[in-house]
């Protein structure tokens, strides 16, 4: 079978992309129900958390505070190191230096998940705000981030997953 390019190769990544990112979303939804719930981390959902553009305040009733920030960031990091491992190999089929390729692509997590974890409580918090329970609230939240993400991703991921050029 000859070997696509162009723009008919871009869509079939996209394809492949897309359905990669809807796994991680379910990785870091289901990873984010785990994590909460565990006792420890639960626990600290009744000590706010406030440190520079971070605001996970407590909430009667609600999931928020400490306990929300971990969970959240933590299924978030599992959800894209899920997506980064199945994207090199199934969606941009990439040969290039994984250690060099992790390096970059984590790199640029991080400032995603800081924009991630400064968002996700705007988001939350509006939910709430019109009546959301906390549950599905931060389901929602964590949703839009992953869309954010999803459209973010993909360039970079083009750009950084691929294969060495082979000699002629």
């Amino acid at each position: 079978m000859a070997e696509q390019t162009g723009g008919k190769k871009t869509f079939w990544q996209l394809v492949k992309f897309t359905i990669v990112s809807l796994l991680a979303c379910i990785v870091q939804v289901v990873s984010l129900a785990i994590l909460y719930n565990i006792p420890a981390i639960k626990a600290l959902s009744t000590q706010a958390f406030h440190w520079f553009v971070f605001d996970y305040p407590v909430v009667e009733g609600k999931q928020c505070g400490l306990a929300l920030f971990i969970a959240f960031n933590d299924s978030n990091l599992l959800a894209q190191i899920v997506a980064f491992f199945v994207n090199r190999k199934k969606t941009f089929n990439a040969d290039n230096n994984v250690p060099v390729t992790l390096t970059v692509y984590l790199l640029f997590t991080i400032g995603l998940l800081c924009f991630s974890a400064w968002f996700n409580p705007v988001v939350f918090a509006f939910a709430v705000s019109k009546g959301v329970s906390s549950g599905l609230a931060t389901t929602i939240a964590t949703a839009v981030c992953s869309c954010i993400q999803f459209f973010i991703y993909f360039p970079v991921d083009k750009l950084l997953m691929r294969q060495k050029k082979k000699e002629q």
